[in-house]
């Protein structure tokens, strides 16, 4: 008996006195799978590490972030003013923001629609409610069907500020959770109109973007957003309240490196260098 106590004793003091705490990182519904594929690979070569992901919205991820239940926040739009206001008041810190992709915000098409390109003018006037029918834009005679992402994605936000130029969305805009949400009613609609990140394109086609109507179409990819000749470019952000250290900063650190990017492209979005 004494033994057994002498041993489980032994035993109990070789453990660690606890597990290490789980890294989170919430938000960016289109950029969940980049972190999930990212956190898992991390978790692979770094076993005693955890790190859990999950989506919910640009904003979700930063009100998180703001409350204290989150480690990370993965934003598809930078963080605002206000924002940093309420972090700087709840933590004595305005936040620590690390791009960790390159994104080509793709309009997307129904394979079937005969509509090949459109002008940033003409992507307002669609989703303001101006322009209606495809015949406005050179398509067939048929109502455009209207969708975007939800009020908390960064990706609404973002389309919203640098296409519609802070324009409200059309009344009848389908509302829709998630990026891959959009991308399926897109494909299976060939009046539906869409938009997103560029590694969600399955089962429909990009529409090339003009600056201008005298500019030409201009596709998302590496070459034509690293140069910015593709007119709706960003960058997707992973952002903290202080300055990371121990797993999280080997995380991030490993994330814009080499390995990390190589995932990035992977899944479909571009390298931040």
């Amino acid at each position: 008996m004494k033994k057994t106590t002498i041993t489980l004793l032994l035993a109990a003091l070789a453990m660690p006195l606890f597990a290490a705490r789980p890294i989170t990182i919430k938000g960016s519904d289109t950029m969940v799978i980049m972190n999930a594929k990212l956190a898992e690979a991390f978790m692979s070569r770094n076993p005693s590490s955890t790190i859990q992901v999950t989506g919910g919205g640009s904003g979700v991820g930063i009100a998180a972030l703001i409350n204290g239940t989150t480690d990370i926040a993965a934003a598809s739009r930078p963080i605002r003013t206000s924002e940093i206001d309420k972090l700087k008041a709840r933590f004595a810190s305005t936040g620590f923001a690390y791009p960790i992709a390159r994104d080509g915000l793709s309009v997307y098409l129904n394979e079937r629609n005969p509509v090949r390109e459109l002008s940033l003018q003409q992507l307002q006037e669609i989703y303001t409610g101006r322009i209606t029918n495809w015949n406005g834009v050179g398509g067939n005679d048929a109502t455009i069907i209207l969708y975007s992402r939800e009020n908390s994605s960064g990706t609404y936000q973002y389309f919203k500020d640098n296409v519609l130029r802070g324009k409200d969305y059309a009344p009848r805009t389908q509302t829709l959770q998630g990026t891959a949400a959009v991308v399926n009613a897109v494909s299976k609609d060939p009046n539906g109109i869409g938009y997103g990140g560029a590694a969600y394109a399955k089962g429909i086609r990009f529409a090339a973007v003009k600056k201008d109507a005298k500019s030409p179409g201009i596709v998302p990819s590496l070459e034509t957003v690293r140069s910015g000749d593709y007119p709706i470019t960003r960058f997707l952000f992973l952002y903290t309240r202080t300055r990371p250290s121990g797993a999280m900063k080997s995380f991030i650190d490993w994330a814009l490196g080499a390995e990390g990017q190589k995932i990035v492209s992977q899944v479909g979005y571009f390298p931040v260098k």
